[in-house]
């Protein structure tokens, strides 16, 4: 295994904030490889009880090897700082694309959900489910690629269902609103909130200030449609966004969905 270490890097722009520590640019000085480097403080790791979830976060997602996962290259720690070396997505965040343009086109929400999926469909094969759907855990790559970018919640053995209370509360499916056990289908839950994130601009149960509304809403499944989208974009939607987790469409039926076959079309068909 190679040995990194923190002076094998050339330090560039910081590239963002996380919830222990920041990312840089980086470049591996021997290699001339361009990285992003997360670099984690020791002390707000344990000063949040957060280190079974670091480790298992870098465990999970060092093995995801997929071109719509930010690829995670290795780590290393010194008395300080634990160092993640990721893969660099040029084009950044979604959640900053997604403020810039206020809302996408069918045609883009469903390229990026298509994206998505086929991420999922992959990170589900490996027994993991990713529990924290949300535009600000998408990066997007040089070629326009979407990358799941954090697993931070992210939990092994999909056939058991489990009790936890995570995840980001626009997104949060009844089940857990309900504090009752969940499985793999929070990620399709998460999808049907994400696409209407995507196409609308905001989260379908959002009640901004009101956490308990927002619950309330979310348990009642109450949200409405804009009258600019699609009937197809409507059905997509209102068929992942059901209260009962076994009744939502499968990896399969998402991408064989029309608003997705549609939208996804390559010029040749």
């Amino acid at each position: 295994m190679n040995r990194w270490k923190f002076d094998d890097f050339e330090i560039g722009a910081s590239l963002g904030r996380g919830k222990f520590g920041k990312v840089y640019l980086a470049r591996e000085k021997k290699s001339g490889f361009i990285v992003a480097l997360k670099i984690l403080l020791k002390t707000e790791i344990t000063g949040c009880n957060a280190t079974k979830q670091v480790r298992r976060e870098i465990e999970i997602q060092s093995h995801m090897k997929h071109e719509n996962i930010l690829r995670l290259y290795g780590y290393f720690y010194d008395d300080l700082n634990v160092y993640i070396i990721l893969e660099y997505a040029a084009k950044g965040e979604m959640f900053k694309l997604l403020q810039k343009k206020k809302r996408f086109t069918e045609q883009e929400g469903a390229k990026y959900i298509a994206e998505m999926v086929q991420a999922l469909k992959y990170i589900h094969t490996k027994n993991v489910i990713h529990r924290d759907i949300k535009p600000e855990n998408i990066l997007i790559g040089a070629d326009n690629k979407l990358k799941i970018a954090d697993f931070g919640w992210a939990v092994h053995n999909i056939d058991s269902k489990r009790y936890t209370f995570c995840g980001t509360m626009d997104y949060l499916p009844p089940e857990m609103v309900c504090h009752q056990k969940h499985d793999k289908y929070v990620d399709i839950w998460g999808i049907g909130v994400l696409a209407y994130e995507f196409v609308v601009g905001n989260p379908p149960f959002e009640a901004k200030g009101s956490t308990d509304e927002t619950f309330k809403r979310i348990k009642s499944i109450e949200f409405t449609f804009p009258s600019y989208l699609s009937n197809a974009c409507k059905d997509f939607i209102s068929k992942l966004l059901v209260r009962e987790p076994e009744e939502r469409l499968s990896i399969d039926q998402i991408l064989t969905h029309r608003w997705i076959r549609t939208n996804t079309r390559t010029k040749k068909e």
